[in-house]
């Protein structure tokens, strides 16, 4: 099992930055992806930006140019700078990971508990 703990939410002002984290722990086989969701109340859950073991990473259109996803391999740890936010970037914003085993090629999905982002206008 593999635990994911989330930080960094919280209330900022339009145009402000945040910047969240998740660290990975327990008995992990090797992280092949860790990302970050949101969802908005009343909306679907959105892929926000991933980034994978091979150093390559994706965005949503809607937060390319203002928001930056890094690892830190050796932490297992994921952060999601967040700069010139908006009053739509108001979500809460859920840590993925995808653990892989590598005698079988499986892959476990987790889920962070959330980290609420608000952004006032």
């Amino acid at each position: 099992q593999v635990q994911l703990v989330e930080s960094g939410g919280g209330l900022v002002q339009a145009g402000g930055s945040l910047r969240l984290s998740c660290a990975a722990s327990g008995s992990i086989f090797s992280i092949s992806a860790m990302g970050w969701y949101r969802q908005a109340p009343g909306k679907q859950r959105e892929l926000v930006a991933i980034s994978t073991s091979g150093g390559s990473t994706n965005y949503a259109d809607s937060v390319k140019g203002r928001f930056t996803i890094s690892r830190d391999n050796a932490k297992n740890t994921v952060y999601l700078q967040m700069d010139s936010l908006k009053p739509e970037d108001t979500a809460v914003y859920y840590c993925n990971a995808i653990d892989r085993d590598p005698t079988t090629g499986w892959g476990y999905d987790y889920w962070g508990q959330g980290t609420q982002v608000t952004v006032s206008s």
